[in-house]
């Protein structure tokens, strides 16, 4: 059995790799799990001993496929405990991350399974991510940020880069919310800000904003 710091571990450079699958470094690793690249060399010796990741100094981390397999699951059962706190008990979805952080790591199969099945199935998290299904498939769609949308063409909004509950709490306030229809109308030449139709409603947002915020059209 893996200790919860070592799961961690794990989740973190899956979710460092993601984006383009390759190596990442000790220093990424270190800044994602908030601790001394010293201390995470030491955890890296050990879950490369482990043999759940692939480790040379100096060279990178990657994860192993049995690794990998950890990490994926702990990433379906931190989405499925998020989208279980908004869905079913109501919690806001900037408060739900930290929840889902200790929840993630109860290790009955059959517990998860359930909860799986009584939520239906769902393929995306309250933030928009996908959930991995038993397996450990990931349901990928193209979406693409509101910054890339030309004037008039319209989009659901379905996740966000942008975890931080300042963020969402933004979003929310400006009702850009999971499964809202969007168009923009302008962008300003100015600031590269846009102005927005949510629910008949004109809005205008950052053109950071605009990129954090993903749509399918």
């Amino acid at each position: 059995m893996n200790s919860y710091t070592e799961e961690n571990y794990l989740k973190s450079i899956y979710h460092l790799s993601v984006p383009t699958d390759e190596s990442v470094s000790t220093n990424s690793i270190a800044a994602s799990v908030n601790t001394k690249a010293a201390s995470v060399t030491d955890m890296l010796k050990k879950l490369a001993d482990k043999k759940l990741i692939n480790y040379t100094k100096y060279q990178g981390v990657s994860l192993t496929e049995e690794g990998k397999a950890i990490a994926i699951n702990i990433v379906r059962k931190h989405r499925l405990w998020e989208f279980f706190l908004v869905e079913k008990l109501h919690f806001k979805w900037d408060e739900v991350h930290e929840l889902a952080e200790e929840l993630e790591h109860i290790t009955s199969v059959e517990l998860i399974d359930r909860l799986d099945k009584f939520l239906g199935n769902p393929k995306y998290d309250p933030h928009g991510d996908p959930i991995p299904d038993s397996t450990g498939c990931i349901k990928k769609d193209e979406l693409i940020p509101i910054s890339t949308l030309q004037p008039g063409q319209s989009a659901i909004i379905m996740g966000v880069r942008e975890h931080a509950p300042v963020f969402l709490q933004y979003l929310e306030k400006m009702n850009l919310t999971i499964g809202k229809q969007i168009k923009p109308i302008e962008v300003i030449a100015f600031d590269h800000s846009v102005l927005l139709s949510v629910n008949n409603n004109t809005v205008s947002i950052s053109r950071d904003v605009a990129k954090n915020i993903l749509v399918t059209i």
